[in-house]
């Protein structure tokens, strides 16, 4: 009656306090000791029994997963198809070739076209491509998924998700690198280093899987929400004391209004406690100008793009996960056109009937087919890489125009170019640090500063009016950062 001893006692008790009797059909009828005893073991059995069941299911599902089953997750996303184990073959998923067209059309719209999750369901619904339902009408949730789903670039994973306390999600309980738990829902997803990997067919490459988890990422960090101006670094900015965001605030004197960074550390009626910061606000015209005057300085260098060209060039011609693939791939056709030869040679030494030949024949030569099918799409996939990478070293020539025309852009153009080379700035008392997404040299500190022994370096005029109140030199230190790409 329950899955608890504890709770089938109360609920027994509940029922016979308002005259209601419970009769277990496995259990005596009677209310004499002995019957009561044995009705409270056969309870406590069955939810020591239902754990040992749990158990063991979960070091099953494990075991398979570890060996590469797919029959372990849920089933088939869009754009494949689950293949059934037979005695021949464990299960599979196969390539849906309408479906996978509909999620390489998805990843390209996101990632190229810059489009929105809520453009591309209503372009799927214009274009009346169907679902897995059939139905005609794309949700948000539906392209989230698809955008989000590891499988499509070829490792699907079980033991994604786990089923935690709700705890309140802070910035800095993100910056600790912990688990965290949403606050609304008791599933939540368990670290990356335990999710287990099965290798299934591509449906995209992994730069697009990755370009598109940035993106993902980006999104949910720069989304404007309220914002009615906009500024360079929006969204960019932390403190470096207690990690919390800062947030744009203004302040209007007798002649003119005043942006500033404020830090929500600093803000009593955020906190139970008070304030858990005392960092005061930063003017914003006089930060965004700081990191754009960085941000030209890296433009300027020519040896910046061609260096990332040439590691991202090395990079993708020494993807392991593609070429594993590609290589499993080859064994795989080796051993299915073995078996073919096999079973022919068995057929004409009347060893195999002609019944079992034609049931047999045809799937293997429809697994061979899905297999070269994902070979040729896997190589396709890296002619494409290396073609879009060689265009993109005529970058030269842009980058040429984007310095002579730096000063004209409006705001939201140098707002896409700072969050492209910037990952984040952090501001203390006396230091700006500037976390730049495409790794350089450091540069040396300019004649007449003393640099310190974590290469920063100060000033020796005092730029008072960067912060209100401060009476300490304004620095700038440069922590330069691998592209995640």
């Amino acid at each position: 009656m329950s899955r608890k001893y504890a709770y089938q006692v109360l609920l027994t008790e509940e029922f016979a306090r308002h005259g209601v009797e419970t009769i277990f059909l496995k259990a005596p009828h009677s209310g004499t000791p002995e019957d009561q005893l044995m009705l409270q073991f056969q309870g406590m059995i069955a939810e020591y029994e239902r754990a040992q069941i749990l158990e063991r299911s979960r070091r099953g599902k494990r075991h398979r997963a570890k060996a590469g089953e797919v029959s372990v997750l849920c089933g088939a996303p869009y754009g494949y198809r689950y293949i059934r184990k037979t005695r021949d073959a464990p299960a599979r998923y196969e390539i849906d070739t309408a479906e996978a067209e509909v999620v390489r059309l998805v990843y390209d719209k996101y990632t190229v076209d810059g489009l929105s999750i809520g453009a591309i369901a209503r372009l799927l619904r214009e274009m009346g491509l169907p679902t897995r339902r059939r139905v005609t009408r794309w949700e948000r949730s539906v392209v989230w998924a698809i955008l989000r789903n590891p499988a499509y670039k070829g490792t699907a994973c079980f033991n994604k998700t786990q089923v935690g306390a709700r705890q309140k999600v802070t910035r800095p309980l993100r910056l600790t690198g912990r688990t965290v738990h949403g606050e609304k829902s008791s599933g939540h997803e368990r670290p990356r280093d335990e999710w287990i990997e099965i290798p299934v067919p591509v449906i995209v490459s992994d730069e697009t899987f990755a370009l598109a988890a940035e993106r993902l990422a980006d999104n949910k960090r720069f989304a404007p929400r309220r914002t009615i101006e906009p500024s360079i670094v929006q969204g960019l900015v932390s403190c470096r004391k207690c990690g919390y965001a800062l947030s744009r605030t203004s302040t209007r004197s007798s002649a003119r209004k005043i942006h500033y960074y404020r830090c929500l550390g600093s803000d009593a009626w955020r906190h139970l406690g008070g304030a858990v910061c005392d960092s005061r606000p930063i003017r914003q015209d006089l930060l965004d100008q700081i990191v754009w005057q960085e941000v030209i300085q890296l433009i300027e260098d020519p040896t910046l793009i061609q260096d990332e060209l040439d590691r991202r060039l090395d990079a993708a011609r020494a993807a392991e996960p593609t070429k594993r693939r590609q290589e499993a791939l080859e064994r795989e056709l080796t051993r299915i056109g073995k078996s073919m030869e096999r079973l022919l040679t068995a057929y004409q030494e009347d060893l195999v009937s002609l019944d079992e030949l034609r049931r047999r024949m045809p799937e293997l030569r429809g697994r061979e087919q899905s297999m070269r099918a994902e070979l040729q799409a896997i190589v396709d996939q890296a002619a494409d890489r290396m073609s879009f990478l060689r265009l993109a070293e005529t970058l030269t020539a842009f980058l040429q125009r984007l310095r002579a025309s730096a000063e004209l852009l409006d705001i939201t153009e140098r707002q896409k170019i700072v969050r492209l080379l910037v990952k984040e700035v952090l501001v203390d008392n006396d230091t700006i640090t500037i976390r730049h997404s495409i790794p350089s040299h450091p540069k040396l500190p300019p004649s007449g500063s003393e640099p310190h022994s974590n290469g920063t370096f100060r000033t020796d005029s005092r730029n008072y009016l960067l912060r209100s109140g401060s009476d300490q030199p304004t620095s700038c230190e440069h922590f330069l950062a691998l592209c995640a790409g």
